[in-house]
């Protein structure tokens, strides 16, 4: 123990290193065991607050840059031009994001007890989790609750509290073993391993319960999702443009024992102008049975201000050849879809942010209503991960579509992590989830997070399910959202910092 205290920093960035393997596709939840028990028996033993500060920033910084690591192979499509930036993806994500678990460290510091700095540390790193979904329009990927996405038993709790709730469990139970290396007797050990087994219990518990509960209800409307997996390397290539739309209109013109009643493409799909391309309308249309439709990813352009914006959309089109709906995704992704501070770039950057365009904002989660159809709201790619934000609580829809291209990652976690977010929105939200992706992970998640007509990642082929899924009320995280479980944080935050004597926990190195 002492030689992790001597070399703390270094200590810290390998455990925030380790503690990223508990995300999918590893799921190693042991190794966020030690990873986060290592960096709280660190804070403990933090002689200032900088250095608090300073190990809880090691710790994020090696956790985000490994576990964002996969964003940086967008970068490879293109290696000759774009591949030198990988190493300053890792840092910009680690550099940025370490941060926010800086501060939660920095917190725990001015805490009294050792329980107390426990209480502290939690309840900020779920603070600080919930700042991260907002901040400079948000990213909250991976949250620590995502890390229980292997059992869907213990996942079912975010039908209460939100994946913040299951975050809050995950970080007390992997941070509390610092208060173990601390202080290493019996008692306090068997103190320790009954948090752990009582709040894992209790979510699987839950989960259980709420599992019971679930049904299907019998009817003929059966979805189609298509995946072909076309390279992205070849997406955009001018001379594979019309091969790629004939491979979508092939696949969706497959047999079928019950002809679908949605038939669904994924992001960016069609590389033409669907709502402008009357040819090639006309034909997505000649596949549609009667009372059918085509869910389409494409690019739009929308007149504002005397020009013509990009929009990257979701249409729907009807059996006639008429867009029946079309939705322009809200929620971009920055150094994707738009550059933030574009005019305060060094010249240096100027060149790869002039290949990313400007892309236009929509209005919003709207319900789309199609007649003798369940009604459905969209999501496209990254809006999935933001909790409590996909639909529009005072307009909810029957289910949710979600549209991605997740080709620009390969065969790396990321898709992985992005299939889990979707499920963490199904559960919240009560809502089933049908995600059609370019490359996968393509298929339906009921509202109780089972996986139905899974297309894996790269797999080439379609998907026909039964839309068998029950129309269910508001969760109580639906309608009350994060409120509940930040305000509880806070309480936990506020018993962390104030003066208490009388209880005396893991006290026997107390500062």
């Amino acid at each position: 123990m002492n030689m992790l205290l001597k070399y703390g920093k270094t200590t810290a960035f390998f455990a925030g290193a380790l503690s990223h393997f508990g995300f999918a596709p590893s799921y190693i939840f042991p190794a966020a065991i030690i990873g986060f028990s290592a960096l709280f028996f660190l804070l403990l033993n933090a002689k200032s607050g900088k250095k608090a500060f300073g190990l809880g920033y090691c710790f994020g910084f090696a956790h985000f840059a490994f576990g964002l690591s996969w964003i940086g192979n967008a970068l490879l499509i293109e290696p000759d031009k774009f591949g030198w930036l990988y190493p300053f993806v890792l840092i910009a994500c680690g550099g940025f994001f370490g941060l926010f678990y800086a501060f939660p460290a920095l917190i725990s510091y001015y805490a009294n007890k050792p329980w107390q700095k426990w209480l502290s540390f939690c309840a900020a790193t779920i603070i600080f989790e919930w700042i991260r979904s907002f901040i400079f329009t948000g990213f909250p990927w991976n949250l620590s609750g995502y890390m229980l996405a292997f059992s869907n038993n213990l996942i079912q709790a975010a039908s209460l509290g939100g994946t913040y709730l299951l975050s809050l469990a995950v970080v007390s139970c992997c941070s509390i073993g610092g208060l173990w290396f601390n202080d290493r007797r019996l008692k306090n050990f068997i103190m320790i391993l009954g948090i752990i087994i009582g709040e894992l219990a209790a979510l699987w518990l839950f989960g259980w319960w709420r599992l019971s509960v679930d049904h299907e209800v019998k009817n003929d409307i059966v979805l189609r999702i298509v995946q072909p997996s076309i390279p992205q390397t070849l997406k955009w290539n001018a001379e594979a443009k019309e091969s790629n739309f004939q491979t979508y209109l092939r696949m969706s013109a497959a047999p079928a024992q019950i002809k679908p009643k949605f038939i669904i493409w994924g992001e960016t799909a069609s590389p033409f102008m669907l709502d402008s391309d009357d040819t090639r309308r006309q034909q997505a249309a000649e596949i549609l049975a009667a009372g059918s439709y085509l869910i389409a990813g494409m690019i739009t352009y929308q007149p504002k201000d005397g020009w013509y914006v990009p929009h990257n959309s979701m249409a729907v089109i009807d059996e006639h050849g008429n867009i029946a709906a079309l939705y322009h995704k809200t929620h971009l992704v920055p150094f994707g879809e738009y550059i933030p501070f574009r005019q305060y770039l060094p010249d240096f950057i100027r060149p790869i942010a002039n290949v990313i365009g400007t892309f236009g904002q929509g209005n919003g989660p709207q319900k789309i209503a199609l007649p003798k159809l369940p009604s459905f709201s969209g999501a496209i790619c990254y809006e999935i991960i933001f909790p409590h934000q996909i639909i529009k609580q005072s307009d909810r829809p029957d289910f949710l579509i979600n549209l991605t291209n997740d080709g620009w990652y390969g065969d790396s976690a990321g898709p992985y992590q992005h299939w889990v977010a979707a499920k963490l929105r199904a559960i919240e939200e009560g809502l089933t989830v049908v995600r059609a992706a370019n490359n996968g992970i393509s298929g339906l998640i009921t509202a109780f997070g089972k996986e139905k007509g899974v297309l894996k990642l790269n797999e080439t082929g379609i998907s026909d399910i039964r839309f068998n899924q029950p129309i269910l009320p508001p969760t109580i995280y639906s309608r009350f959202g994060n409120g509940p479980i930040i305000t509880f944080c806070l309480i936990l935050l506020f018993l962390g910092v104030i003066k208490i004597e009388k209880i005396s926990l893991f006290s026997q190195k107390e500062k």
